[in-house]
């Protein structure tokens, strides 16, 4: 007898800073993935918000597709784009409409030619930052009626937004170092008001992080006030909220960077833990995914109490910030005292060759092609347990 195989739609690309490393991301994804027990449809976006499928997908993740060669395709959010297109369709762009079949994506209006959209079981969105991670896919997918892999879009929105997320770490009474958050406008407006308030309220050195992205994408160290200016203008290309956070250690020393893998839904479970030692002065763009010079030590050098105790807080950080299926949850540790900070969640953390994330969890004893099957099944759990929910009075 023949079991039919679940049809996974592998979403990557977009229009975030971090497009680049979701194809890396997904690349790795397809090659892992148990073709046995799956059937596998390429869905990208390119920098320019034109989504592909099939063969042009996998162009785009190669980086072979051409988005001024004349194809077709749909700018999200845009139905002018193309004809009614039909997401999923081969060979044309995607689009989710108002009211959708159940597990499939369907135009927005209907078509005289007989097309119909192609069903897929589960969408398992690599896409990393803005417009991907931040949960505005994910209500997309939300409308579609369709599983999806990953947090929702509570727990996307808010693992995405330092901001937010750090004030729901402090409700959950976990360690953070100090911070300030700043709009774009109050820095534009008034910026020696700002220094003035970072002054007063933080040492340096300081880390200037924009408040919604990943990667490390505009992140700064600044040793001192001269050089916050720079920091908080290259932050503030990337988003309209600014976090400038107290670095762990001091000017002496640098704070070792510990990150704990999370898995599940209610009831999740933590990795073993690892430890980063960045090539450069901290744990860039260049040092995750070009400068080979950083090392990851797995398992981290900690004692047994210390790793318990991470374990327990990447639990407690990934239920305050309504995670579900996967986050990878980073730490700080200053390298004098030994205390423990959280920095944040990723909620969808780097699949790369190179990524902590897989990683921890092959140490901890689930290889890459069985976490991926295994999220594959929360996602389905927690979409079947979504459909138990009533939101109509009768």
């Amino acid at each position: 007898m023949t079991v039919k195989k679940l049809r996974v739609g592998v979403l990557f690309g977009g229009r975030s800073g971090e497009h680049e490393v979701s194809l890396l991301s997904a690349a790795s994804v397809m090659q892992a993935i148990d073709r046995s027990k799956y059937d596998v449809v390429p869905i990208g976006i390119t920098k320019q918000g034109l989504w592909l499928t099939d063969r042009n997908a996998e162009q785009l993740i190669k980086g072979e597709f051409v988005a001024t060669t004349g194809k077709k395709g749909l700018r999200a959010g845009d139905p002018a784009a193309t004809s009614a297109a039909a997401v999923l369709a081969k060979g044309e762009a995607v689009l989710v409409p108002p009211m959708p079949s159940a597990d499939s994506i369907v135009p927005f209006e209907q078509r005289n030619d007989g097309h119909k959209a192609i069903a897929v079981d589960v969408i398992f969105p690599v896409l990393h930052g803005t417009f991907g991670e931040d949960g505005t896919m994910q209500g997309l997918l939300e409308l579609a009626d369709i599983a999806y892999v990953g947090s929702g879009v509570l727990g996307s929105a808010a693992g995405m937004d330092k901001d937010i997320m750090k004030r729901l770490f402090c409700d959950s009474r976990l360690p953070l170092v100090k911070h300030v958050t700043v709009l774009r406008s109050e820095w534009e407006r008034q910026p020696k008001k700002v220094e003035k308030a970072v002054d007063s309220a933080l040492k340096y050195p300081v880390f200037v992080k924009p408040a919604n992205l990943g990667s490390s994408v505009g992140i700064s160290k600044a040793h001192d006030a001269s050089e916050l200016p720079a920091a908080m203008n290259e932050a503030a290309k990337f988003d309209r909220k600014i976090v400038i956070e107290q670095g762990v250690g001091g000017k002496r020393h640098k704070a070792r960077e510990i990150e704990c893998a999370v898995l599940g839904n209610d009831e999740p479970i933590a990795s073993i833990c690892g430890e980063i030692i960045p090539a450069k002065e901290f744990y860039d763009y260049d040092a995750k995914y070009i400068d080979s010079g950083s090392e990851l030590l797995i398992p981290a050098r900690l004692d047994h109490t210390q790793v318990r105790q991470i374990q327990e807080m990447a639990i407690r950080a990934f239920q305050s910030v309504e995670c579900s299926g996967l986050a990878r949850v980073d730490f700080l540790m200053d390298p004098v005292t030994g205390h423990f900070y959280l920095n944040e969640v990723n909620t969808m953390p780097g699949f790369t060759a190179i990524s902590m994330y897989p990683k921890l969890w092959a140490a901890t004893g689930i290889e890459y092609p069985a976490l991926i099957d295994r999220l594959i099944t929360l996602a389905l759990e927690r979409h079947a347990d979504k459909k138990r929910n009533q939101y109509t009075k009768d």
